[in-house]
């Protein structure tokens, strides 16, 4: 790595951690000073909201990426331009791609970062959830007559639940197909227990059933069931299920499966699945678009580099809102409408890089 190498990495990284960094806590700002007297009046501490927003912060990190490298190669290649120091480095036989090349490789690492946020994200948001009361375990509530949506498309319906020993009365477990190649299956069973020795429930004197077509079913009875399906422990079936943005991508890809192939439609989930992927992926694009942009007005000074960075950013985040309505509707396939955006903005960048000066 060159010394000039060094220096324009150092510019982008200061840019772009101020970025980074500066937008969460003015989020943040924003969001305490409206909400504050509410978590205080749920009884919450102060330390338990200050702890929220610790956890709240990878959700807006990972929005900010892509803006955050757009800000800092603009600034940095526009200072570049201001201070001259692309013509000397043009003078001395080092042309402009070889300039911004330690900014692409930063972005790319921006990528990966972004990768990791958008899988740490799920975890913390729900953290942050069951530090504000909004979510969790609610003992409070009656264990009698509930419903619990579990993984894989299975629904329980459950009569009531003793927490002190785990131990259900009538228990309805269903799970929906569409024909014979995908059953619906509904165990159902007077009583069952939890063994806390064995992580597992038994129920006991029931029956399985396959409904292969509305006249047409398989019933097997039983004494005793150990289900593969039944994993939760019964203070997990008291808890809210997972929302789809508190699922990881892998998560997600199996909950779209199982909605797939229970006859749902699936597509705005498919959609936000792959954004998980082509929004960190933006990184890379935008800073092949914003090199060359920051080029076309060096000596504009701070004004233009604010000005490009904020048009920017404005026109893609607007274009991944309209790229999530347009795969949702089923216009376009969900993973192409979220590749739109990505797609549009290479174009672009591609073309300024051949247009301009090296």
């Amino acid at each position: 790595m060159t010394t000039l190498d060094r220096y324009v990495l150092r510019a982008w990284a200061r840019v772009f951690l101020i970025t980074l960094l500066g937008f969460p806590l003015l989020v943040i700002v924003i969001d305490l000073t409206d909400n504050l007297d509410k978590y205080l009046a749920r009884g919450l501490g102060r330390g338990a909201v200050l702890l929220s927003y610790v956890f709240g912060m990878p959700e807006t990190m990972f929005l900010v990426v892509p803006a955050a490298v757009l800000f800092a190669t603009v600034f940095t290649v526009s200072t570049l331009g201001r201070h001259s120091e692309l013509t000397a480095a043009k003078a001395g036989g080092i042309s402009f791609h070889r300039v911004i090349r330690p900014l692409l490789l930063a972005a790319a690492a921006s990528f990966l970062l972004g990768l990791v946020l958008g899988e740490i994200t799920p975890i913390a948001a729900t953290r942050q959830a069951t530090l504000l009361g909004e979510r969790g375990a609610n003992q409070f509530r009656s264990p009698y007559n509930f419903v619990y949506r579990a993984d894989g498309g299975w629904v329980y319906a459950i009569r009531s639940l003793r927490l002190v020993d785990g131990a259900v009365q009538d228990i309805i477990m269903e799970r929906g197909g569409t024909g014979p190649e995908y059953p619906t299956i509904v165990i159902a069973a007077p009583s069952g227990r939890y063994a806390d020795t064995t992580g597992r429930w038994a129920l006991v004197n029931g029956a399985v059933r396959y409904l292969l077509a509305p006249d047409h079913e398989v019933v097997f009875t039983f004494d005793t069931l150990h289900s593969r399906t039944l994993r939760e422990r019964p203070a997990d079936l008291l808890a809210e299920p997972k929302a789809p943005e508190e699922m990881r991508y892998a998560e997600l890809g199996r909950y779209i499966e199982t909605l797939r192939r229970s006859g749902s439609d699936a597509k705005k989930l498919a959609v936000e699945r792959a954004l998980k992927i082509s929004i960190p992926f933006a990184c890379i694009i935008i800073a092949l678009f914003g090199a060359p942009l920051a080029v076309t007005g060096p000596r504009a000074g701070l004004a233009f580099g604010l000005a490009a960075a904020l048009g920017t950013t404005f026109v893609c985040l607007l274009m991944f809102q309209l790229s999530r309505a347009v795969g949702a509707s089923g216009a376009l396939p969900p993973t192409l409408a979220a590749w739109i955006p990505n797609v549009v903005f290479g174009a672009a960048g591609g073309w300024l890089l051949r247009k301009t000066r090296t």
